[in-house]
């Protein structure tokens, strides 16, 4: 394991820490077993990873991201909701970023548990500006980008999520995503926007990324009064389907 005081971590704009134990083989192995699979998501459960989604990108997709991967593991985590409700600091945003490099300690364990096994495997930066992660995360029709541009995943709105490419073929893919709906439903809420302490959205609604200050100081104001983190993925859904059910009958 790698030790907490030795690890580096993440930085924007820095090449990725070197952390593998194991090399990538010269020979990898394009097909991985059930058995082995569920010994992969059980690893990422005793590290306290949400979740597993997995994507098989589009020759399109590569080519306009400029991508020479195929397949991705997506290890989805999500971040303390006594984080998420502190105020607004210098503080925080150091104690959240401490959280996230935490699980960043294990995603190599990860990447050398497939590397063992015979299997490249590979991180990719988490803080690639040139990388739009969200959209590689939404390959995996597991996801949802909410009207604040965060990428909902059902366990929860605050989350983030670490990704390897893989040589691995057979990962059981998703044939659609049934979250589609969460774009009709946010166009009608926008709470996210209109509360948002640094108006850091512009007027089509982008994010205004050197206004916001949600890396320097940890603002989580556009999670805290989104329905799905206050009620719930599964409620949130429910109150959605009385609504069209409603809006039929009228």
């Amino acid at each position: 394991m790698i030790n907490n005081v030795d690890f580096e971590g993440f930085r924007y704009h820095q090449p990725l820490p070197d952390f593998y134990k194991s090399d990538n083989p010269l020979n990898p192995k394009r097909k991985i077993s059930d058995d082995l699979l569920l010994e992969l998501n059980e690893l990422a459960k005793k590290y306290n990873f949400s979740g597993t989604s997995y994507a098989k990108l589009s020759d399109e997709f590569k080519k306009e991201f400029n991508i020479d991967f195929d397949n991705v593991i997506i290890f989805r985590l999500l971040i303390g909701k006594d984080l998420i409700r502190m105020e607004s600091s210098k503080e925080k945003g150091k104690l959240m970023d401490i959280e996230f490099q935490e699980y960043g300690i294990h995603i190599y364990e990860l990447a050398d548990f497939l590397r063992k096994n015979g299997f490249q495997a590979d991180l990719i930066h988490p803080l690639d500006d040139k990388l739009s992660l969200r959209a590689i995360a939404m390959q995996s029709r597991d996801c949802i980008i909410t009207r604040s541009n965060i990428c909902l995943f059902k366990e929860g709105v605050h989350n983030g999520f670490f990704m390897i490419h893989t040589s691995i073929d057979n990962l059981p893919l998703k044939s659609e995503n049934d979250m589609l709906w969460v774009k009709e439903f946010c166009s009608t809420c926008g709470v996210c926007i209109k509360s948002c302490p640094e108006d850091a959205f512009d007027d089509n609604e982008k994010i205004l990324r050197k206004v916001c200050t949600a890396h320097k100081e940890g603002c989580s104001d556009c999670i805290l009064k989104c329905p799905f983190f206050k009620r719930g993925y599964d409620k949130v859904k429910r109150r959605y389907d009385r609504m069209k059910v409603g809006e039929k009958n009228e």
